[in-house]
């Protein structure tokens, strides 16, 4: 006879099963105000406990409503935080065996086999040969690793020791790089002001000159330069920077390069793109984010590091109760901010397999062709307009709207519009003051009929603006 863990868990299975069968049938995002979902709870935690099948019919009725559902074909904001089948069994072994991962002896398996996740990884997206990586969360604490090993590099490590003291530091990034550049610039204690914004050009792509200007300028001033982050990706538009440039200035002075890939990374896998960008071999910390467009569940950051001794140097921190004896082992514990690790490269170890790469480059080669479908329903619109060229599958866009002068205020009515409609879910950006729609076909399933189908409901919408 079956327990209820074992006849629970098949249920959930099943559940899960269906769910990627019949996703289409939700809303992509609820329709609720902040608080609906809380006030269908209690209050107060329950003091007797209750069988796996009320909690399961709790979890459909109560939660499921207020779901955003991001595995929805009709799901095209932000970047996609996607799935797969072998993903959610390898999350699922991973949960059972409960793996605390923080050193070699608490699990020498997990060890060993990010380690060969991560050479997986180098190879398929031809990174080089010297980078050694390593996985975190989420490219933000990626990037901040490398910013506070970049810190720790231009003092000659002496600001984990003696803190700051009088020591001025600049960190260099585009005008249109991610938030998180800046707080990790924050959270290592250099500041805010100290974080200088560079100017982009017309394709929205960082500008050399003025970094090189602004470099030498900070230096005249008694600043310490220490580091750069280029953007293989923006998250607005996707545009690459000119990596090579850039990389050559930081060799000229020395200065830590570290490239946020964080989703179009994942697009190095194909021939065409990698070709098409130069400089990446000029870095000294490369990230990009499986979980974003390689079909494995959040959370997996993928960080790489010319020499993995910046990294200890900053982060290795030993007492006697982690001593082990087998201290000549990788200790990843000691390549960034956590001691308790997740065993992440089981998930990465299961896509990888089950798709090959060849699977990999043929999905997301797909979805870059069902970015240029879409880019040409814009084009080919007299109501709509390209704001900046497509990036691989991300498309800036907004409605014309020639009866208002106020385009910003129609456009952000009209995204209101459609994602309350819940039949597709789009997020935007500001480009040179343009409020613009952002649309982006990287979730794991969509179909030509799912980028047709989101093209007639923006129509639509735009048509009931009239």
């Amino acid at each position: 006879m079956e327990n209820s863990f074992s006849k629970a868990g098949k249920r959930i299975i099943d559940w899960i099963d269906n769910y990627f069968s019949t996703v289409e049938k939700f809303p992509v995002k609820p329709n609720l105000n902040p608080g609906d979902i809380e006030k269908l709870f209690d209050y107060a935690p329950p003091l007797k406990g209750v069988n796996y099948d009320e909690i399961l019919h709790d979890f459909e009725k109560k939660i499921i409503p207020g779901i955003t559902h991001w595995q929805h074909p009709g799901f095209h904001a932000y970047f996609p935080a996607n799935n797969s089948e072998p993903s959610v069994l390898a999350e699922t072994l991973m949960a059972g065996l409960g793996v605390q991962g923080m050193k070699w002896i608490t699990s020498p398996a997990a060890t060993e086999l990010e380690k060969l996740v991560m050479r997986w990884l180098q190879q398929m997206l031809k990174l080089p040969a010297d980078f050694k990586g390593v996985l975190m969360d989420t490219a933000s604490v990626s990037t901040l690793c490398a910013v506070l090993s970049a810190r720790e590099r231009v003092s000659d490590y002496t600001i984990n020791k003696d803190g700051f003291m009088d020591k001025k530091l600049r960190v260099y990034c585009s005008a249109e790089a991610h938030s998180s550049v800046e707080k990790a610039v924050r959270i290592a204690g250099i500041g805010s002001d100290n974080l200088v914004k560079i100017e982009v050009d017309d394709l929205l792509k960082m500008n050399t000159s003025d970094l090189k200007i602004k470099i030498d300028n900070d230096i005249e001033n008694g600043y310490l330069p220490c580091c750069v982050v280029g953007a293989l990706g923006t998250t607005g538009s996707g545009a690459v920077d000119p990596l090579e440039e850039i990389g050559k200035i930081c060799l000229e002075n020395n200065i830590w390069f570290h490239i946020d890939a964080a989703y179009s990374g994942n697009a190095l896998v194909l021939a065409d793109f990698r070709d098409s960008v130069k400089g990446i071999e000029l870095a000294t910390s490369f990230v990009f984010n499986p979980h974003k467009w390689m079909f494995t569940n959040f959370d997996a950051s993928a960080f790489f590091v010319k020499d993995s001794s910046l990294l200890t140097k900053t982060f290795s921190l030993v007492p006697p109760y982690l001593q082990t004896g087998h201290e000549d082992e990788i200790d990843f514990s000691n390549w960034g901010i956590q001691l308790g690790r997740r065993f992440r490269a089981l998930k990465l170890w299961y896509v990888i397999r089950t798709f090959g790469v060849d699977g990999i480059k043929e999905k997301i080669g797909k979805h870059i062709e069902l970015g240029k479908r879409f880019e040409k329903y814009i084009s080919d619109s007299p109501d709509f307009e390209i704001i900046t060229p497509r990036n691989l599958n991300i498309i800036c866009f907004r409605y014309k709207s020639t009866g208002s002068k106020d385009k910003n205020a129609v456009n952000e009515k009209l995204l209101e519009s459609i994602n309350n409609s819940g039949k597709i879910f789009l997020s935007h950006t500001m480009i040179r003051g343009n409020f613009v729609l952002r649309f982006v076909c990287g979730q794991t399933n969509v179909e030509e009929k799912h980028i047709d189908n989101a093209w007639n409901i923006i129509r639509q919408h735009a048509q009931e603006l009239k």
